[in-house]
Formats: C-alpha cells, sequence, structure tokens
C-alpha cells in the first residue's frame, strides 16, 4: 500500500474504484476472493481504491475493522493507494479514529450521515474526526443542504478535508447548481465526481473537477481509465462511447440496488466470489442473476479489448 499523501495530481492520475468486499458464507472476510479482485483492478490501471459504500462499511462493525484494514494494507500492491471509510455516526467515528491512528492510511472518507444531523453538527464532528486522526480527509456529500459550499470551504481552509466526493444525483448532471456553487468555493480539482460513469464527462466537462469514482470499473478498471484519459483529452465522442458500454450494468443498479448489484455482478462474471452481503443489505434476487451475468459479462468483454 502506499503512504505518501494523496495529492491533486495523484486524484487525476487514476479512477477512484469503490470496490465490494468479498465475505465467506459465515460472513468472515474472503482474503483470497478480495485479493483477485484488488489484483483485477490494478491490472486494469488503477491504483486508488476506496472501501465504502459499496464494501458496505454503513454497517461494519468495530469487532472486525482492524482486521479489515489489515486485509487492505497487506493486499494493495506497493503503488495503491488504499482509501478506508469511517462513520457515518459521530460515535463511530471517534471508535474508528482510535483504531485508525495505529495506520499509515494517507486519507480517509467520512461516510455520509443520513438523518439525524445539522450542517453544523456534521462540520463539527467532521472537524472533530479529522483532530483526532492527525489527518486530513475525504468529505463525501451525497444530498442536497448536506454541507453548505461556504461550510466546505472553511474545512478546506483549515485543512480538515483535502477531498471532497460528490454524488448528489440530478436528472441533468451538467445542471448542477451545489456543485457549481461548490467548485466556485474550493478548487474543482479537490471534487471527484462520485456516481460512477453515467455523469462523469457531465461532471468534468462542465465543473472541471479532478476524477470520478467507479463502481463498475472494478469490472472494467481499463475501460473506466480510458475514459478518464479520453475525458482529459477533450475527446467527447471517445468518452461518450466509453461510457455506454458501463450502461448495461449501471441500469441494473439503478433498477435493483447499486450495492447488491454490484458486489453480485463481480462474482457473476467470474472475477472472484464476493460471497454474502453483510446484513443489513442482502443479495440480489435469483431472478436477476441471468441478466446481470449477461451485462457484467459484457463489460469484462469489452474490458479484454480496453487492456
Amino acid at each position: 500500500m502506499k503512504t505518501t499523501p494523496h495529492t491533486l495530481q495523484d486524484v487525476a492520475a487514476s479512477v477512484l474504484a469503490v470496490p465490494p468486499l468479498a465475505r465467506n458464507a459465515d460472513l468472515s472476510l474472503n482474503a483470497d476472493a478480495n485479493r483477485a479482485l484488488i489484483r483485477h483492478m490494478e491490472a486494469g490501471g488503477i491504483s486508488t481504491l476506496v472501501y465504502g459504500g459499496n464494501a458496505n462499511f454503513y454497517h461494519l462493525g468495530m469487532h472486525e475493522y482492524a482486521a479489515v484494514l489489515d486485509l487492505l494494507v497487506q493486499a494493495a500492491a506497493d503503488d495503491t493507494w488504499v482509501v478506508p471509510s469511517a462513520g457515518p455516526d459521530f460515535g463511530k467515528l471517534v471508535d474508528q479514529a482510535a483504531v485508525l491512528r495505529d495506520y499509515d492510511f494517507p486519507i480517509t472518507m467520512v461516510m455520509p450521515q443520513r438523518g439525524a444531523c445539522h450542517p453544523a453538527g456534521v462540520a463539527r464532528g467532521v472537524s472533530l474526526f479529522a483532530e483526532k486522526l492527525g489527518k486530513p480527509v475525504l468529505l463525501y456529500i451525497k444530498d442536497e443542504g448536506y454541507l453548505p459550499a461556504q461550510t466546505v470551504r472553511a474545512l478546506v481552509d483549515d485543512g480538515t478535508v483535502s477531498l471532497i466526493k460528490y454524488a448528489v444525483v440530478r436528472e441533468q448532471p451538467a445542471q448542477d447548481e451545489q456543485l457549481r456553487e461548490l467548485a466556485a468555493q474550493v478548487d474543482p480539482k479537490r471534487i471527484i465526481s462520485g456516481i460512477g460513469e453515467r455523469p462523469a464527462i457531465d461532471h468534468l466537462r462542465a465543473f472541471g473537477l479532478g476524477s470520478f469514482t467507479t463502481g463498475t470499473g472494478c469490472i472494467a478498471p481499463a475501460a473506466s481509465m480510458s475514459l478518464l484519459r479520453a475525458i482529459q483529452a477533450g475527446d467527447w465522442e471517445g468518452a461518450e462511447t466509453l461510457r455506454k458500454g458501463f450502461l448495461g450494468v449501471e441500469d441494473l443498479r439503478d433498477a435493483h440496488g447499486p450495492i447488491p448489484v454490484l458486489h453480485d455482478a463481480v462474482s457473476f462474471c467470474g472475477i472472484a466470489d464476493m460471497g454474502p452481503m453483510l446484513p443489513m443489505l442482502a443479495n440480489t434476487d435469483a431472478a436477476l442473476k441471468a441478466p446481470l451475468t449477461a451485462a457484467a459479462s459484457a463489460l469484462l468483454k469489452a474490458e479484454s479489448v480496453a487492456a
């Protein structure tokens, strides 16, 4: 695992993969399957792995938090950055900060708290977490009004926040006043488009964001990296062609749940057996297996061409 600070140049150098976390039938960690998926992503050129929602860190207990971190540290290559997540509630942030201090992760993502929160309280909680951690954090904004742009700027200016993952879903991604205001308050290269390939072209083209996260890119890492390079080169026609290749799986994620569909897609296309999902989530219905296998396998086949 790479432990040097994660710079804006590093953000622009790679998409940020957000992989699922493999488990055995008894819900214990499946080290071999997780390593297989990591090797697959690294072979496709991805150098930043963010373990958050798709890995179901929302429901990760403190009893195995250190074990998961140990696995990720040991499994990642020497030139791969690993970004773990913490939270989303304040109590969990405090407890996890105490564990994270024993590791050399350059940055940790703060999971978005939904419900029972207030912008001022969120800002205070994120600040206290970063203070206890002794390092800046990656702030995840998923909802309208979660944190005002001016508050985010203050957190960036005081060194609390280094990067921002922006994942508010819009019908027209290029028409987003909240994102426009945020990009006016902080360097847009600090902001990462956080909803995969679907809005990536609009977000990076219209707002100048630094990169984008990818879930389906865990299946097709080279294709996702090619999309990033096409956007950076201003090859909009090529970028759109590449983006369309991800939509078969993305459409199923939108219709049936982004986390479980990605989890099972990795299994169904043969990269690695992700096993059962950690409750309170569940694997996809049996009726979805055939269409999901077809979509994921088609994406993996396109990946071999991109690679």
